[in-house]
């Protein structure tokens, strides 16, 4: 980022501003011309949220998608389809038991083991070879899709929140004042902010075992120079199996959480494939930090343009990633 800076002062600058003209938005009384000019304070504020908390759902499916292609080179295009697969086993799980957290914990292990028959039975056998992956891939998506629909249907389908985590909670940012001077505070559904702590702390927990640990540091040596590592000692292949599986475990989970947001229906797979696609684009491939930013940018992006400029709300996403395509075409926290 501070190369970045030195080669293009006048965006850092803008961004700059941007991000401070953001924050004052948020925590500051707003005047009442303000209000009338682009309405209130507590459509914007929701707004916000729920772009941070769209971003944390787009973090949990980008991160595996980050793992698996910017780490491991594997471009796994049926990415889309682990997700919604994942949240229809949710789906399955959470309305056979009632239990909430244990949805998350089968769809990860299903998920993460379809994961694994991917990368022994296609991804071993197409080493380095970008577009046969590319073209394997789009061929898998195709088929789980119908799958997936021929199993259940194109009905939509959500997963119960949990009874401690519905209703709102008071969120310490105020959306107006009353003539006497009270502050009223926003509130918030508590079940979305739950989901995005753990997706806050789930992207923590990656970065450190990355960039900590001994695992992390095999993973990127095998990344970099698979035969020096393998001449080692190191099962390089039981390595790169575990980090598939852990990146189509993430998209497992991401697809309970989505079904939690929202809803399960055809189609998800390619909405978050893409959102995928541009979150690592955006924040650089190979990079948790990265696609933690790439995600918060798009998920703010989405929710504020559907707010105020519905009309143009996808252009606004497409147009953050040509500008970064542009200006840094790795991406704003690439690998180095």
């Amino acid at each position: 980022m501070t190369r970045f800076i030195e080669r293009h002062p006048a965006w850092a600058l803008i961004v700059i501003l941007a991000v401070a003209v953001l924050l004052w938005l948020i925590f500051a009384v707003w005047p009442p011309g303000l209000e009338e000019a682009i309405g209130r304070k507590k459509v914007f504020l929701n707004a916000v949220l729920n772009g941070v908390t769209l971003g944390g759902l787009y973090f949990l499916v980008a991160s595996g998608f980050t793992l698996i292609f910017g780490l491991m080179r594997n471009v796994n295009l049926a990415h889309g389809s682990l997700y919604l697969f994942g949240g229809y086993v949710g789906y399955i799980v959470s309305s056979a038991t009632g239990s909430w957290i244990l949805s998350f914990i089968v769809a990860f292990i299903v998920v993460a083991l379809i994961g694994i028959l991917l990368q022994i039975v296609v991804f071993r056998r197409m080493e380095g070879q970008d577009l046969r992956q590319t073209m394997v891939t789009i061929g898998l998506s195709i088929v789980f899709a119908d799958l997936m629909l021929w199993a259940f249907g194109g009905d939509f389908y959500q997963i119960q929140t949990p009874n401690w985590l519905i209703g709102p909670v008071e969120i310490p940012l105020v959306t107006a004042v009353r003539s006497s001077g009270e502050a009223i505070y926003l509130q918030y559904p508590l079940v979305r902010l739950v989901i995005f702590l753990a997706s806050v702390v789930i992207g923590i927990g990656m970065w450190l075992a990355l960039n900590r640990t001994r695992i992390g540091m095999i993973i990127r040596a095998g990344v970099d120079d698979r035969d020096i590592l393998a001449a080692t000692g190191v099962r390089i292949q039981l390595v790169f199996v575990l980090v598939f599986a852990l990146g189509a475990g993430l998209a497992g989970i991401a697809g309970v959480v989505g079904g939690t947001f929202s809803s399960l229906s055809p189609g998800e797979d390619t909405r978050f494939l893409l959102a995928s696609l541009v979150v690592v684009i955006v924040g650089g491939m190979g990079s948790i930090p990265g696609a933690a930013l790439g995600a918060l940018i798009i998920g703010l992006a989405e929710q504020l343009g559907s707010v105020y400029i519905p009309t143009y709300a996808i252009v606004v996403t497409f147009l953050i990633m040509v500008l970064v395509l542009a200006l840094r075409p790795q991406g704003l926290l690439a690998r180095r």
